[in-house]
């Protein structure tokens, strides 16, 4: 005789949903989201069109970064009188670069039981078919959107034992990979995920230089980024050979020359073959 699942117990459950193709979601997930009193969604608009595409009836809630504090404590209330609740993003595992930890540490202090319910993570799926070592990683979630900031994040993991993973956002990829090639060297494994799951997904893998070159010729670049960087092997440039940001130069020329910061940043700018305001803003985002 065929075994029926329980009726759902009450809790907080984590369910996971498609980062891409509405087909990557398990049996498990959406009975979970057909059973629970209300469904906390990032965005209710755009889950809306899984819970259409399933015929899942369930009352939506919105919870997002904006209002996760004050929403918390509104879930965990309906939770201790016996809700069961199901936490989703509008992409992948909740919690992951997400919203959601908020909500998960209030109801562990309460009591309440956290269920996760495992599935897509576009950190996990790239981090698979990279070819990169996946025996020791680390992820870090997004690097910092300030360059003078982003390069001092690449400098930590400059001599990593283990493969690196970021995302990233799409305007932002050249001018990242641009400062990787700076701060790790052109010969740095890496590959960059693109649309994992999605109609056009795309892993280009190569050394950091090659993929900068390749980047700087397709123009526009959409779509969501899984940045994964090879672990230290001796290919990363040594200080004294990779070359000196603006800022570095300018204030080198500053001690050394003994010129003031504006005869230094045209003279920096003539050195590097650019314009003086394309040095200035170089400059102003290395601050």
């Amino acid at each position: 005789m065929a075994s029926h699942p329980p009726s759902l117990a009450p809790g907080l459950y984590l369910v996971a949903t498609p980062i891409g193709n509405l087909e990557d979601i398990s049996l498990r997930a959406l009975r979970i989201l057909k059973e629970a009193d209300v469904i906390a969604c990032e965005d209710t608009r755009h889950t809306q069109k899984l819970l259409n595409h399933y015929g899942v009836l369930a009352r939506t809630t919105s919870y997002h970064e904006h209002n996760e504090i004050t929403k918390s404590a509104e879930l965990v209330l309906q939770l201790e009188q016996g809700a069961r609740i199901a936490l989703v993003t509008d992409a992948g595992t909740p919690g992951i670069s997400d919203p959601g930890l908020h909500l998960v540490a209030l109801a562990i202090r309460h009591r309440i039981a956290v269920i996760p319910i495992p599935g897509p993570c576009a950190l996990i799926s790239a981090l698979v078919a990279s070819g990169l070592p996946t025996d020791s990683f680390r992820f870090s979630g997004f690097l910092p959107a300030k360059s003078s900031q982003r390069r001092r994040a690449l400098e930590s993991i400059l001599e990593s034992p283990r493969t690196q993973v970021f995302y990233e956002t799409p305007h932002r990829l050249v001018e990242c990979m641009q400062d990787l090639v700076e701060v790790l060297g052109p010969a740095r494994p890496l590959v960059i995920a693109r649309e994992v799951t999605k109609l056009h997904e795309e892993f280009l893998r190569g050394a950091a230089g090659q993929l900068l070159d390749q980047l700087k010729g397709r123009g526009d670049i959409k779509g969501e980024i899984t940045l994964l960087i090879g672990k230290a092997e001796g290919t990363a440039a040594p200080a004294a050979d990779r070359p000196l940001t603006i800022r570095q130069r300018v204030d080198q020329l500053i001690a050394e020359e003994q010129l003031d910061q504006k005869t230094a940043l045209k003279k920096a700018a003539k050195e590097r073959g650019i314009s003086r305001s394309d040095a200035y803003r170089e400059w102003q985002r290395d601050s």
